[in-house]
């Protein structure tokens, strides 16, 4: 089990790491409707991280392998085409990062996250991290890594849950704190948020690199 969670760690940080939900999040918390919106992000968010890594382990722990117990072939292709992928990502999130003085792009549903409700924002945090692109990768690599790990219920169970907590922390770290000291963190969530603003593309594009090599390397390795 100890081997499997070492694996799936960057994998986890790199959706904790991801800015546009911590925005989003942040966003919420700066809306009229803070407690609502962020609660249901939060659980939304969690949510959607253990249907996709739960997924993508039992996918997993059926996939054929002709190979030794050393050798998974057929695991380590799936790796391979994880890792490409999220290079490919990364290339773009590079090209389209802002030039200069020009205001980063930002999805356009943020405009609207004032008026959202409850359901509106679980669904919200449901959909960036079980079907967002680049998050959907890093949590089929962890399932990956799960299901060849020959782990007994348990230790999936707490593997999984390891893995959930350290994606979901950057987001539930914020709301969380909002609960309690609300007045006091106006000021420097608004200053995160336009930092991340600024630096989402240049982050992104370094953070899927390098699991994406990461990725890579492991598939090499399950030769």
């Amino acid at each position: 089990m100890g081997t499997a969670i070492g694996d799936i760690l960057p994998l986890a940080l790199g959706i904790a790491i991801s800015p546009i939900p911590i925005i989003a999040a942040i966003l919420m918390l700066l809306s009229p409707k803070a407690r609502v919106t962020s609660v249901g992000f939060l659980l939304g968010w969690v949510v959607g991280i253990v249907v996709a890594v739960v997924v993508f382990t039992l996918l997993s722990s059926v996939l054929p392998e002709s190979g030794s117990d050393t050798s998974k072939p057929v695991q380590g292709i799936v790796k391979l085409i994880l890792g490409a992928l999220l290079l490919v990502l990364a290339a773009r999130q590079w090209q389209g990062r802002p030039s200069g003085e020009a205001e980063p792009a930002l999805p356009k549903w943020m405009r609207s996250i004032d008026t959202m409700t409850f359901p509106t924002a679980t669904g919200l945090g449901f959909l960036l991290s079980a079907l967002n692109p680049k998050n959907l990768i890093m949590a089929a690599g962890a399932g990956v890594i799960i299901g060849a790990a020959s782990l007994d219920t348990v230790s999936v169970t707490i593997t999984i849950v390891v893995f959930t907590v350290i994606a979901a922390c950057t987001v539930a770290v914020p709301v969380l704190a909002y609960l309690f000291a609300a007045d006091s963190l106006h000021g420097p969530l608004d200053r995160l948020r336009s930092w991340l603003e600024r630096e989402n593309a240049v982050i992104m594009a370094v953070l899927l690199l390098v699991i994406g090599v990461s990725l890579i390397g492991k598939g090499i390795g399950s030769f």
